[in-house]
């Protein structure tokens, strides 16, 4: 299938790992142009590399997403380097693991930080270029858990039942713009804030039995996911082929999440 995006501008943050990096494959595989930003230099500069050596054009730029003037600026910058932006993948974030008692007033604001403000602030800094390019689109990555709560992820359920009540709300008051906004919710998806994850909550444990065990007693299909199973979908919600999917929101699972 031709998804059309040859040609196509694609910003994707916290693109140096994990997710975001094979979001950014599957884009320029597609022959899109990405930009993606991250925290770590090192990382970044790699990920990058790796891009370009199968052909790609990509842009780079260390960013924090929860610092305005870093998004802003990381924002302008891709624009002007790619001249636009069609896309725009809010992929950064990470877990926090904890209940409701041991989370401080430090612990939500970051939380909410890295996700619902840093999706409000690159969509916000992001929306004149794609209404500059005639309309495009914004995929918001987010989690089963902003549907189903886990008190273990207190904050993450919070703070992703946010994030999906935003995306609703921005797709319909862009859609007259021709600008499609939708969110794709993952479940256990194997990513490098996993072993974090382990560490704090078995590290008795080997990480791959830690995992299965997690996987067996959540997942339907009885197994973590590959980030490139997520980013399948996402280069099909930025294509034309998804012209007329907004304000949707997708679970990429394995069957995760107990409701209709």
């Amino acid at each position: 299938m031709d998804l059309g995006l040859s040609g196509r501008r694609a910003v994707v943050t916290g693109g140096s790992k994990g997710l975001g990096a094979a979001i950014a494959q599957e884009l320029v595989g597609e022959g899109a142009a990405v930009a993606i930003c991250a925290r770590s230099e090192t990382e970044l500069a790699a990920t990058a590399a790796r891009l370009r050596a199968g052909g790609g054009q990509v842009f780079a730029q260390v960013a924090d997403v929860t610092r305005p003037d870093e998004v802003e600026r990381f924002i302008a910058t891709s624009a002007q380097r790619m001249g636009g932006i069609d896309i725009l993948v809010n992929n950064a974030g990470r877990a926090q693991p904890g209940g409701f008692a041991t989370l401080t007033d430090a612990d939500w604001q970051a939380d909410l930080d890295v996700k619902l403000f840093s999706q409000i602030r690159c969509s916000r800094a992001a929306l004149g270029h794609l209404r500059a390019s005639g309309g495009g689109a914004i995929i918001n990555i987010n989690a089963v858990y902003g549907r189903q709560p886990d008190p273990a992820f207190f904050a993450t359920t919070v703070a992703r039942a946010a994030c999906l009540a935003f995306t609703k709300a921005l797709a319909m008051e862009v859609a007259r713009d021709g600008i499609l906004v939708n969110s794709v919710n993952i479940g256990f998806v194997r990513t490098p804030q996993w072993h974090n994850i382990h560490q704090r909550r078995a590290p008795e444990l080997p990480e791959e039995a830690f995992l299965a065990t997690l996987a067996a007693a959540e997942v339907p299909l009885g197994r973590f996911g590959e980030p490139e199973e997520v980013a399948g979908l996402v280069a099909f919600l930025a294509s034309r082929r998804a012209s007329y999917i907004t304000g949707a929101s997708i679970d990429v699972a394995g069957g995760m999440g107990r409701y209709v």
